[in-house]
């Protein structure tokens, strides 16, 4: 009821939601009230239930429909049949001048990290889809005394991973960072990125920040990441769920250092080019636009 009367109270011209759950509430609230138009933004590539209450949801209590990757939009348009002219993907933008490249030892010094190892790291929730387990596996079988692991963040399966990490004898190769308030001087430091995720995902933020920090990039097709990295050319795309192809892919770029800077800078080039914050801003305000009534 409270989101009801604000909604009566303020009558905005325009409501954003982002979950499920907002999109419900505000679906629900503003029932028999004035039309308040509905943009609904979708940023997991999870399908939709293509049940009847969800059906009225995305197709009558929502306006238009945005995702975060061209891959979802196609998803709801052939397997949900929801209208395509009323569905874009337009990609969640990144500060351009937050993330850049820095001074590698630099940063490693003021975080306490050693010099001169090679550090491959991922940033995101410990959970099962993220694929942490297929890295620390992948790990498990580069024979390389002077690599270690960082992990930034954490999540549901945090016990899981470290018992993981205890089981093969990973210990004092992998650090486990925790939650981070500023990820810019983790990504600083290091050599190559990882995100092994094999399910769920529109174009990850974390992906989308590592290539602008410079960074040699291993990932997996789940989603749109594809969308952002291109295999070869701003990164490697390995097979999800395959802890030997994300380990071939880490020696290839540990072994090939003007291939993993070659990676980087192109990555910079392409994240800033299509992932700025003006770029969403510009397309996002002519949806709106477009559902003002």
């Amino acid at each position: 009821m409270s989101l009801r009367k604000w909604l009566a109270d303020n009558n905005p011209d325009i409501v954003n939601t982002h979950s499920s759950t907002d999109s419900w509430l505000v679906a629900l609230a503003k029932i028999g009230m004035q039309d308040i138009p509905m943009v609904r933004t979708r940023h997991l590539s999870a399908a939709v239930p293509g049940n009847f209450a969800t059906r009225w949801l995305y197709a009558s209590a929502t306006d238009y429909t945005v995702t975060t990757g061209e891959s979802i939009r196609q998803m709801l348009i052939r397997d949900n049949h929801f209208d395509g002219a009323n569905i874009s993907a337009i990609p969640t933008g990144i500060d351009v001048d937050r993330f850049v490249p820095g001074d590698k030892l630099l940063v490693r010094s003021e975080l306490g990290l050693p010099a001169d190892e090679i550090l491959i790291g991922i940033v995101a929730t410990i959970r099962s889809w993220k694929g942490h387990q297929y890295l620390i596996e992948a790990l498990s079988k580069i024979k390389n005394d002077n690599v270690r692991l960082l992990i930034i963040g954490d999540g549901p399966i945090k016990d899981v991973v470290e018992k993981q990490i205890d089981e093969l004898g990973l210990s004092d190769k992998v650090l486990m960072a925790g939650q981070q308030e500023d990820v810019v001087p983790w990504l600083q430091a290091m050599d190559i990125f990882v995100l092994p995720s094999y399910a769920n995902e529109g174009v990850p933020q974390a992906v989308l920040q590592a290539m602008l920090c410079e960074k040699a990039i291993v990932t997996t097709d789940a989603g749109s990441i594809s969308e952002a990295v291109e295999h070869e050319q701003s990164g490697l795309i390995v097979d999800k769920k395959s802890s030997e192809a994300i380990a071939t892919a880490l020696e290839l770029l540990m072994s090939d250092a003007s291939l993993s800077e070659r990676l980087g800078k192109q990555a910079r080039l392409s994240a800033a080019a299509n992932y700025s914050f003006e770029s969403m801003l510009d397309k996002m305000e002519k949806v709106f636009y477009s559902v003002v009534k």
